[in-house]
């Protein structure tokens, strides 16, 4: 049968397959809610139809060009026009992305349109912070912007599905994809993780109809950020009150907040891999919070269930997927090959399937893909958008938000605009890469604004640049291993003959860009390469050094912490690195940021965080050895959660709680006051922390339960009023009641995790 064009419900349907009438495509029709649609849907959908929704692949062809020939490439492709493939990742751009719909939608059967995936980490093509950085900031409206951002420039080429927000709360410094989480806090995550859903999404479900959202994905469901040792792909080992106090939290606010897709994790948790885990998935996500989305298994992770040793072959594994709730396999291909078989032998019910394909059809219904496939493939919307100045400067205004300055002694910074030679010294000073961070993989090699091209806008001071080492000896990669120099020191004695005749010296010192994020683990969290000696070498001739930080993770500088009288921490702040960095040294934005995880003083420390439990032994009452302490260095953080200076100084006074006893469900009213006391106009987040002092369980001696980003001019007071509701109130107990109870409570109110004024209540 010749192949014709069909409009129906404003949409372009070539049919490949002998199917020519619109009315043997009623789900298209508009008129119908979304649940009718699915259910028209569903009855046309054979097996092999419906698991093809459930079958994830990555790019396989240049998909401009020809058909591919022979192997898995054809493969594929053949499974792409039989409607075998519900999604593609990587695949981006316009012209890339219109190839392939074009296929699902003109070509196969039913014509049931891809949703587009991307690791939409920090920005597409022009780079947010990396997502750590952002958290520094506490600003919830400035991070919803940076997703905006990038749902902008992602839809516009063609993405419709982003991997993230990953919401994992981590304590762990070793373990490199800290940097693209909101770190150690389950509070101050869930705002981060509330923040990001909208930014991506919209504020509600029928802003995914909008072309400038995208559907997020919460990841990694469950407990990856706490894989054993920081080491990449390890197993998780946690109790249940962690699980569902420390690990969930950030989850099911994603989950309030209406994201449509969930990721599940590589880790074990109790013995069973995340992807198989019912408990998970099942239990929890879809059965107690009622999660009516789909969950996408993480690269592999299905086929890799043989590999733990949880199932024998692919067909178990399989099998062991989609009973635990896993609905769409991304890349282990054993949905695709083993499910169908599995159903037909009686090993698997087919309304599990139905199920899974159900869930995902409903967001490609909620994204509008069924009444414009092509919605997002408009190449004149692409240009316009990408890279675009409102972009570029919501960027610079994430960066500069996200800087936090950890020690600024005899107020070495701001730096004067005029009249002082600046010696500006490090590889990273004059990297247009790295600070584009790990996860970028839709932007352009050394796009970034190096910190030296910041500086040079400013044309007051004689600056002079000086490398000192190179920091890598071979290309860096996403894929690779980094290689760093630890033998050729010939730039040193220039880098020190430009300090020595120097007013200040800029040292730009930390990770590169590939050194942090995924299968990015270390052991050691000092500066690696050559950087520490020439940092000791600087200073001998110098000491007047702002040591500005470029890393993806908290590092342990226990000797630049001593010696060095001013650092900043400027993470990889990505497109606009070094305006922002630029910006705040001299002193044109007055840094205000706030540490989202603790620095260790060293890598022995780790995991350390603020909201630990005090032990039976928490202090040394009987002036000796024997209680909960090391003996080589102090049990404190070098730089605690919550800790970021300015240029100005903060008082608090005034700290108040409306009365003394509370009964349950009577909201707990706190006040304080809080002076800009400094010579600057300035930001201040105000922290609210608890502490249960005894409950059924043990509580940790303190947790943040409440914050207040403010701006106040020099010499100005506010009042700043919270609020503690039986939300803040509670925990969860090992089986995941949430449990109110009576007994008192001590409150903690400040610009740190590590001090502040304290006061108390009871509840009754």
């Amino acid at each position: 049968m010749t192949n014709k064009n069909l409009v129906f419900a404003g949409m372009l349907v070539l049919n490949a397959f002998g199917i020519i009438n619109a009315q043997q495509r009623p789900h298209l029709d508009k008129t119908k809610s979304t649940e009718e649609r699915i259910n028209l849907l569903m009855k046309q959908m054979t097996l092999e139809e419906k698991v093809g929704q459930m079958n994830q692949y990555n790019g396989f062809w240049e998909v401009t060009g020809p058909a591919p020939k022979g192997g898995n490439a054809e493969l594929k492709y053949e499974h792409l026009r039989k409607g075998w493939v519900g999604s593609m990742l990587t695949v981006r751009g316009v012209k890339e992305v219109r190839t392939v719909q074009k296929i699902a939608v003109e070509e196969t059967r039913l014509g049931i349109p891809l949703i587009i995936g991307l690791d939409v980490i920090h920005g597409y093509k022009t780079l947010s912070p990396i997502p750590l950085a952002e958290a520094a900031s506490w600003d919830m409206e400035a991070i919803k912007n940076s997703a905006q951002i990038a749902a902008d420039e992602a839809s516009a080429s063609g993405i419709n599905w982003t991997f993230g927000p990953m919401v994992d709360v981590s304590r762990e410094a070793r373990w490199g994809r800290v940097m693209e989480s909101s770190g150690e806090d389950p509070f101050l995550g869930s705002k981060i993780a509330i923040a990001r859903v909208q930014g991506f999404q919209g504020d509600t479900k029928a802003d995914l109809l909008k072309v400038n959202t995208i559907a997020a994905c919460a990841k990694h469901f469950a407990a990856y950020g706490f894989v054993e040792g920081g080491k990449e792909y390890n197993t998780v080992d946690i109790s249940n009150s962690t699980l569902y106090n420390m690990v969930f939290p950030p989850f099911k606010a994603a989950n309030d907040a209406g994201i449509r897709t969930f990721m599940n994790s590589f880790n074990t948790l109790n013995g069973v891999p995340a992807t198989g885990n019912s408990f998970l998935q099942r239990d929890i996500l879809k059965g107690k919070w009622k999660f009516d989305g789909f969950v996408v298994s993480d690269w592999g992770s299905i086929k890799e269930m043989v590999f733990h040793g949880y199932a024998k072959d692919g067909a178990q594994a399989t099998e062991r997927a989609i009973n635990a709730g896993s609905d769409m396999d991304m890349e282990s291909y054993n949905y695709v090959n083993d499910l169908v078989k599995l159903v037909k032998d009686g090993k698997v019910k087919e309304t599990l399937v139905d199920d899974a394909a159900r869930r995902i059809l409903r967001v490609k219904f909620e994204l509008g893909l069924f009444d414009d496939p092509y919605k997002y493939c408009d190449e004149v919307r692409e240009k316009a958008t990408i890279g675009n100045k409102a972009n570029n400067d919501g960027v610079l205004d994430m960066a500069k938000k996200s800087i936090v300055l950890l020690k600024n002694d005899n107020n070495l910074l701001p730096l004067k605009k005029s009249g002082q030679k600046i010696a500006l010294i490090g590889a990273l000073a004059n990297d247009k890469n790295s600070p584009l961070g790990s996860w970028r993989i839709a932007a352009d090699d050394n796009t970034a604004v190096s910190v030296l091209e910041g500086m040079q806008q400013y044309k007051g001071n004689k600056l002079t640049f000086e490398k000192g080492a190179d920091l890598t000896i071979e290309k860096t990669s996403f894929l690779n291993e980094v290689v760093f120099n630890t033998t050729d020191k010939s730039g040193f004695d220039a880098a020190k003959k430009v300090a020595a005749n120097a007013d200040i010296v800029v040292m730009v010192l930390g990770e590169i860009g590939f050194q942090s994020g995924e299968a990015r683990s270390r052991t050691n969290l000092d500066f690696p390469g050559l950087q520490q000696e020439l940092l000791e070498e600087i200073y001998k001739v110098n000491p007047n050094i702002v040591l500005v930080l470029n890393n993806g993770r908290p590092l342990a500088l226990p000797w630049a912490a001593e010696h060095i009288p001013a650092i900043v921490e400027a993470w990889q702040l990505g497109t606009q690195t070094g305006n922002a960095v630029a910006q705040v040294l001299y002193g044109d934005y007055n840094p205000s940021g706030k540490l989202p995880m603790s620095f260790p003083r060293n890598v022995g420390q780790c995991p350390i965080y603020y909201n630990y439990f005090s032990t039976g032994r928490p202090f040394n009452s009987e002036k000796n050895v024997f209680w909960s302490h090391y003996s080589d260095v102090e049990k404190t953080p070098q730089f605690p959660f919550g800790f970021g200076l300015s240029y100005t100084t903060f008082t608090y006074n005034n700290l108040k709680i409306n009365k003394a006893a509370f009964a349950k469900g009577e909201p707990v009213k706190i006040s304080v006051e809080v002076t800009n006391s400094g010579n600057y106009d300035g930001k201040e987040v105000v922290q609210l922390y608890l502490h249960d002092e005894f409950g059924s369980l043990a509580r940790p001696v303190k947790e943040l339960k409440g914050f207040e980003l403010i701006e106040l001019k020099k010499g100005e007071t506010k009042t700043v009023t919270m609020t503690l509701t039986e939300k803040e109130l509670g925990f969860f107990d090992n089986e995941g009641n949430y449990l109110i109870e009576a007994g008192t409570f001590k409150i903690m109110v400040g610009g740190s995790s590590d001090k502040g004024l304290e006061s108390g209540f009871e509840l009754k």
